[in-house]
């Protein structure tokens, strides 16, 4: 008999106040009883509803029976067969709005908690490293190492292709390395997955930056017969009010970069984060939350400012939790139009407008309409979460590269882009979306290149 237990099984954490102290996962993971008494609150569904809400396909409920029967080797091999990333996909993707969506259990109490199921699997299995394959004699660039181009050249290796990604940073991993903070996803894990593809025969060069250092016509001369671009949406946005040129004014992308790339929170480290009494973050996306907890780490007081009510908040649910567990305070229904600057130059607090909701937007949502009442806030940081587009280097350099009026790379249903033989997928294409979205477009664009250049593996 199943377990109709109604609320999933509770995650062991950190506790809020010691957590803000270090940068160490705050989910501890499942222990075997916690997985064991979790994993029997799947139902089996003969329709497997969850399966159809995950941008990857993954077979859910086989691997949580199997997971149940004590049988974690085979349940990995059965995420695996569609999904490379297991490791990190328990940890950062947002399945509530997925394959946790359509569970059934859901109709009358919490879903089945798949993503710590997921985590405690990969977790949990005997690592084995894959057989290298032969080799087909087929070149294929990959531009970016973010979760697109990983999940890309993860299954052409696995076809025997020769890879080769070539990452701006110098450290390969893409937003995964420099965008999610280790409390959420420890690097170890990136680097146990660029090995594993290393394993696999892939080379990857880092301090390439395509489109700069090395063009599109560069790539083709040097023989590669495709190209995929999973350059990932780096340039942040800014709103365009007055003082906000004003020292102590960041983008998210800054503070999350220095952070977790550039190990800013340690002490040894050569390069320093802005050492704030009060920061403000504006915005509410899951973004805001990492550089809301990474400000928390690291400064004093942080001050969350949305222009739309909590309900409305985009982040992920159990990302707010946290962020108020950690003594972050959260502002809503308000949004800058000043940031004042003192005698040197540096924020010495906003200028914030209450809103109120109003008629719903296209997506849905309630719209904030500005009420023209005003309050000043003293503040000494403000860092700007309000989402990034592609970035235009790359397209500047190709003309060849058409993009829409987002400044995304047009593709067509095979991932193709306007060039021949050259694919994208991820932000590059979508826009800022999620680390698993980026992984479904890399793996659909993977299959397009070895239909293409291997039309009997069809």
């Amino acid at each position: 008999m199943p377990n109709m237990q109604n609320e999933k099984t509770p995650m062991p954490l950190q506790e809020g106040l010691v957590r803000i102290t270090n940068f160490e996962e705050v989910a501890l993971g499942y222990t075997e009883e916690q997985m064991i008494n979790e994993a029997d609150r799947c139902l089996h569904c003969v329709n497997h509803p969850c399966t159809a809400g995950c941008p990857v396909s993954v077979m859910i409920p086989d691997f949580i029976k199997a997971l149940k029967q004590g049988r974690i080797d085979e349940a990995y091999g059965i995420i695996t067969k569609t999904n490379s990333f297991p490791t990190i996909c328990g940890r950062v993707c947002p399945q509530e709005n997925q394959c946790e969506k359509n569970c059934v259990r859901a109709i009358r109490g919490e879903a089945v908690a798949i993503g710590r199921l997921e985590r405690y699997v990969a977790d949990h299995h005997t690592p084995v490293l894959q057989e290298k394959p032969q080799p087909n004699g087929v070149k294929v660039a990959v531009v970016g190492s973010g979760p697109a181009g990983l999940a890309c050249a993860a299954d052409l290796a696995k076809e025997g292709f020769a890879v080769t990604i070539y990452e701006a940073l110098h450290e390969a991993g893409g937003v995964l390395r420099y965008g999610i903070p280790e409390f959420r996803l420890p690097k170890r894990i990136v680097d146990e997955q660029l090995d594993q593809l290393k394993h696999l025969g892939v080379v990857i060069e880092t301090n390439v930056i395509v489109g700069k250092t090395l063009t599109m016509q560069e790539l083709e001369d040097e023989g590669f017969q495709a190209v995929f671009i999973g350059s990932g949406a780096g340039l942040p946005k800014f709103m365009g009010i007055p003082g906000e040129t004003a020292a102590g004014v960041f983008s998210a992308n800054e503070v999350l970069t220095r952070v977790n790339l550039m190990k800013a929170y340690r002490e040894d480290h050569l390069t320093p984060y802005y050492q704030s009494n009060h920061t403000i973050v504006v915005g509410g996306g899951n973004v805001a939350m990492d550089a809301a907890r990474c400000a928390r780490r690291l400064g004093k007081k942080v001050t969350v400012v949305y222009r739309r009510s909590l309900a409305e908040m985009p982040a992920r649910k159990e990302e707010v939790e946290h962020a108020m567990d950690e003594d972050i305070t959260f502002m809503t229904l308000h949004n800058p139009v000043e940031i004042y600057k003192d005698e040197k130059g540096f924020v010495k607090g906003v200028k914030l407008e209450k809103m109120e909701l109003g008629e719903p937007d296209e997506r849905g949502r309630r719209s904030p309409v500005p009420t023209g009442e005003m309050i000043d806030l003293v503040c000494d940081c403000v860092i700007m979460a309000l989402g990034t587009s592609s970035n235009p280097l790359l397209v500047r350099s190709e003309p060849r590269l058409q993009t829409n009026a987002r400044g995304c790379l047009v593709v067509n249903e095979e991932q193709e882009t306007t060039m021949k033989n050259v694919y994208a997928g991820g932000d590059a294409v979508s826009g800022a979306a999620t680390v698993i979205l980026a992984l479904g477009a890399g793996k659909k664009a993977a299959a397009s290149i070895i239909k293409a250049l291997t039309p009997n593996k069809a």
